[in-house]
């Protein structure tokens, strides 16, 4: 499973799982595909969490070979900048972004059979939060610029949705009382982030995209969950969220938020030139 490239370039999650434990290959006998192995061993690994490392890591390395193979070769052309090439350019970014958002849902549905809610629930309180605080050279030497930075950020907010969909739904109901908390818990630490109570080691450009994306997610998708989180700490995102010209998902962010968030949303509105 650490090979990427192969994954990325030849048929994503066709290429990872492949045909099982088949027999077509001359002499009886074929390569048992990476992730069929998985699905057959995971279940003797006991610490689990040294599985959701592994795999967030290689999302991350997934998003570097995306950022080089299908938009930094697009960047290497000489020709001048008509609008063919730019609009080729924005097809090929788009298709990057597709391929993240299939990194993404196979590294939270391995995540999940992996360890479950619990696995989900120290991902959002200990493994995400350390990882932003911590310094990520993804680019390495590679050709990506500042693009593999900003694709890793939706990589990981599509990773995280879909992890916590997985672990407690998106009814207003949850299926488990541990959202609550934890949501609480990684909305807090957004909000101190933005509002500079915390330094953040990972490259900016990756933590807006991020978090741009995870609240746009949650906003369309599971906006339930915000219900869940204090106004206070959803009137800080907001007021982050302007800071970066970001009016619009900030208004939203409230305007979803229920009935006690009407009236924040209502002094956005006032005090803004909408």
């Amino acid at each position: 499973m650490s090979s990427t490239t192969s994954v990325c370039s030849c048929g994503g999650i066709a290429s990872l799982l492949g045909h099982g434990f088949g027999s077509h290959c001359s002499g009886g006998l074929s390569p048992v595909a990476p992730g069929i192995l998985y699905l057959r061993i995971f279940r003797c690994i006991k610490d689990c969490s040294i599985l959701a490392e592994d795999i967030l890591s290689l999302l991350m390395f997934s998003v570097k070979d995306i950022a080089e193979t299908t938009v930094s070769k697009h960047r290497s052309d000489k020709l001048k900048k008509t609008k063919y090439v730019m609009r080729h350019g924005q097809v090929s970014l788009a298709s990057a972004m597709t391929q993240v958002k299939v990194a993404a849902s196979l590294g939270a549905t391995l995540v999940w059979l992996s360890g479950g809610t619990a696995l989900v629930q120290s991902l959002f309180q200990e493994m995400l939060p350390s990882w932003f605080l911590s310094v990520q050279n993804l680019e390495q030497g590679g050709e990506g610029g500042g693009t593999v930075y900003k694709l890793g950020g939706h990589a990981l907010a599509y990773f995280v949705v879909y992890c916590g969909m997985f672990a407690w739904g998106i009814d207003p109901t949850p299926v488990s009382r541990r959202r609550e908390r934890v949501m609480w818990s990684h909305f807090e630490f957004l909000a101190s982030a933005l509002d500079g109570k915390i330094s953040l080691g990972c490259d900016l450009s990756l933590w807006r995209a991020y978090v741009s994306c995870f609240l746009g997610l949650v906003v369309e998708c599971t906006p339930c969950w915000m219900h869940e989180v204090d106004v206070k700490v959803l009137k800080r995102l907001s007021r982050g969220l302007q800071h970066w010209k970001e009016d619009e998902l900030a208004f939203a962010l409230l305007r979803r938020a229920g009935p006690e968030a009407i009236g924040a949303a209502a002094e956005m509105i006032l005090s803004s030139d909408w």
